[in-house]
């Protein structure tokens, strides 16, 4: 486990999920607010929507293509 006021990039990224569907304890959010620093919630933010974005659009160069 990390040390106290510290988040792996694991936590980091199941944090950004979580965020991304929109639920999420309040104990958890908690833990978060006291671990994660907010550049690394952007730079896993970014990076997600990045991989959503080209997901959906090799899915629909896919779908058009048949």
């Amino acid at each position: 486990m990390s040390a106290p006021g510290k988040a792996s990039l694991l936590q980091t990224v199941k944090a950004v999920a979580w965020s991304f569907v929109g639920i999420r304890k309040r104990s958890g959010f908690e833990d978060d607010l006291a671990k994660i620093s907010p550049l690394h919630v952007i730079a896993v933010g970014l990076v997600a929507v990045l991989l959503i974005v080209v997901g959906l659009v090799i899915l629909v160069n896919w779908v058009v293509a048949k």
